[in-house]
C-alpha cells in the first residue's frame, strides 16, 4: 500500500500508471516505506494508550504497527495489506522485534478490514483511496476512534488536530451520530418540562434547535468529540422563567446519558439566581415534538 512521501515526478507517474492498471479496485496504492520521523509523529499524535487496539490500512512492511507496539508494550495491533509478500515480511519483522504475540498482519483489502474493535486507525494510502475509505470508517468504527494519516486528508471531513512540523500529520476523532430528533424530560419546581431537540450534523460539527412548551430556540453551542457531547441552551420556560442549561453526556446509539446544570435567573437580583444539577437522559425519536403544531398563542 502507498507510503509515499518525497516522490519525484517519475515516481508519481509510476503511481498513476499502477493505479490505472489495478483490476481489484479503481484506486490502488503502491508501497514506499514511510519516513521513520513521520512514523514517530503519527504515533505521537495518536496518543497511544495501554488498552489501544490499532490497525494500519496498507501496512506495507509493518513499520507503523510494529512501531506502535514498541512505543507501548501493552497495546495490540493489526496490519492489513493487499500484497502477500509484504504481509509475510511484516510478520517476520514483528518476530524480529519480539512483538509478534501482540501484532499480526493480514493479507486483505483495506475495504474488507474489520474496524469494529479498533481504537486507532492509521492510513497512508493514495489520497482518493483514503477518502473512499471515509464512509466505511464512519459506519464501522466506534465513536471516539482516532484516525491518523500522513500527508493526505479525508476530503471534506476536517481534522481535529494537525501536526504541521513537516509533511502534515492529521488526527480525526470518529464522532457519534446525533443527527435527527431527541427528547427528554426534566423535573423543575414540581413540574415536568418536556424538551424536543433536532440536531443537524456534518461529521463532528453539529447545530441544534430545541423546543419546550410552545417556545423554540437555537442551541447556542453543540460540541461533539467522539461520544462526548456538550450543549448549551438558553430559553424561557413556562412557570420557571429564563434558564441557562449546560448539558454534558455520552452518546450511545439511541440515547444520551449525563447531567445538566441549570441556572434560573432572578429578574431582580442576580445574586438570587438558582442553580441545580440534574441527571440528563435523552432518547432518539423518529417523530419529534419540535414539529408539533404551535398555534397562535405563542407566549
Amino acid at each position: 500500500m502507498n507510503k509515499t512521501c518525497r516522490l519525484t515526478g517519475i515516481a508519481w507517474l509510476v503511481c498513476i500508471l499502477l493505479a490505472s492498471s489495478a483490476a481489484a479496485q479503481e484506486r490502488f496504492s503502491i508501497f514506499v516505506g514511510s519516513d521513520p520521523a513521520n512514523v514517530e509523529r503519527m504515533l505521537k499524535l495518536a496518543q497511544l494508550r495501554d488498552d489501544d487496539r490499532v490497525i494500519d490500512l496498507g501496512s506495507g512492511d509493518g513499520r507503523i504497527v510494529i512501531g506502535a507496539a514498541l512505543m507501548n508494550p501493552r497495546l495490540q495491533g493489526v496490519g492489513v495489506d493487499i500484497d502477500a509478500k509484504l504481509v509475510q515480511e511484516a510478520a517476520q519483522a514483528a518476530r524480529k522485534h519480539d512483538v509478534h504475540e501482540r501484532v499480526r498482519f493480514l493479507h486483505q483489502n483495506a475495504f474488507d478490514a474489520d474496524l469494529s474493535n479498533v481504537s486507532v486507525i492509521f492510513m497512508w494510502l493514495w489520497p482518493e483511496m483514503q477518502t473512499m475509505l471515509r464512509p466505511k470508517i464512519l459506519r464501522d468504527a466506534k465513536p471516539g476512534t482516532r484516525v491518523v494519516t500522513n500527508v493526505w486528508d479525508l476530503g471534506s471531513w476536517q481534522p481535529d488536530e494537525i501536526d504541521a512540523n513537516g509533511p502534515p500529520v492529521s488526527l480525526w476523532i470518529v464522532p457519534a451520530r446525533i443527527e435527527g430528533g431527541w427528547t427528554w424530560e426534566l423535573p423543575l419546581r414540581g413540574a415536568k418540562q418536556v424538551y424536543s431537540a433536532i440536531f443537524e450534523q456534518r461529521f463532528q460539527r453539529a447545530e441544534g434547535f430545541a423546543r419546550a412548551g410552545k417556545r423554540r430556540t437555537l442551541l447556542h453551542e453543540v460540541r461533539l468529540r467522539g461520544d462526548d457531547i456538550r450543549v448549551l441552551l438558553d430559553m424561557t420556560l413556562d412557570g420557571i422563567g429564563f434558564a441557562r442549561h449546560e448539558f454534558t453526556g455520552k452518546v450511545t446509539q439511541d440515547s444520551i446519558e449525563g447531567s445538566v446544570r441549570i441556572t434560573v435567573r432572578s429578574e431582580t437580583n442576580r445574586s438570587q439566581d438558582e442553580t441545580l444539577v440534574l441527571p440528563w437522559r435523552a432518547r432518539r425519536v423518529n417523530d419529534s415534538g419540535y414539529f408539533a403544531p404551535t398555534g397562535l398563542d405563542v407566549l
